[in-house]
C-alpha cells in the first residue's frame, strides 16, 4: 500500500479506478447506462466538479496559506517558493480554471440551457437558468483574471519573465489584488451554482 501511496501518479490512477468501479456499480443497479446525452452530461458534470475543486482549492491555498505566510518565511528560503512551489501551483491553477470553464460550457450545452444561462434567462425568466448564468459569468470573469491578469503578472513577479525591480513589485501587487478579487467572487459564484440545483 505504501508503494501505491508514495507515488502521486499511482494514487491518482487508483483513485480513478475506484471511481470507475463505483460508477459501474451504481449505474448497474439502475438498469445500466447508455452512451447517450444523459451519460455525457454526467461525465461533464463530474469533470466540472473535479477541476473546479482544483481551481478554487488552489485559489484559496494562495489566499489563505501562501500569501499571508510569505512574510514569515526566512529570505533564504523564499526562492524555493518562488522558483518551485508557486510555478507548479500556478500551472494547475490556470489549467484547472480553463477546464472548469470548458466543462461548464459543455455541460450547459448538453443540458440545453447554455443560451438561456448566458443571457441570464432574460425573456424566459427561469430562475434556475438565471442563477446558473450568474455563476457562469462570475466564473468567466474569474478565469479571465487568471489567464490575462494574474498569470502574466505572476510571471514577472516570480522572475519567469525578466523585468526591472519596480515592475516586478508592481506585478506582484497586481497579481495579489486580482487573486483577492477572485476570492471575493468565489463564494457568490459557488452559491449561484449550488442554488441553481434547487430552483426551477
Amino acid at each position: 500500500m505504501s508503494n501505491l501511496l508514495s507515488s502521486l501518479s499511482k494514487t491518482i490512477h487508483a483513485s480513478l479506478a475506484l471511481a470507475i468501479i463505483l460508477f459501474l456499480g451504481l449505474f448497474m443497479q439502475n438498469d445500466g447506462f447508455g452512451f447517450d446525452r444523459a451519460f455525457w452530461s454526467w461525465i461533464a458534470r463530474y469533470v466540472h466538479v473535479v477541476v473546479g475543486i482544483m481551481w478554487i482549492g488552489l485559489l484559496w491555498y494562495f489566499n489563505f496559506v501562501q500569501i499571508p505566510n510569505m512574510g514569515k518565511i526566512p529570505d533564504e528560503q523564499k526562492p524555493a517558493i518562488g522558483k518551485v512551489i508557486a510555478p507548479a501551483a500556478l500551472f494547475y491553477f490556470r489549467w484547472a480554471a480553463a477546464f472548469t470553464v470548458l466543462s461548464g460550457l459543455i455541460l450547459a450545452g448538453l443540458n440545453g440551457y447554455l443560451h438561456d444561462a448566458m443571457t441570464l434567462s432574460i425573456g424566459s425568466g427561469i430562475p434556475k437558468h438565471t442563477a446558473i448564468g450568474i455563476g457562469m459569468w462570475l466564473g468567466l470573469v474569474m478565469a479571465f483574471n487568471v489567464w490575462f491578469v494574474i498569470w502574466p503578472n505572476q510571471k514577472r513577479a516570480l522572475g519567469i519573465v525578466e523585468c526591472d525591480p519596480e515592475l516586478k513589485a508592481k506585478s506582484a501587487k497586481t497579481a495579489m489584488l486580482f487573486s483577492r478579487t477572485n476570492t471575493l467572487l468565489s463564494l457568490p459564484m459557488l452559491l449561484t451554482m449550488v442554488a441553481a440545483q434547487n430552483l426551477y
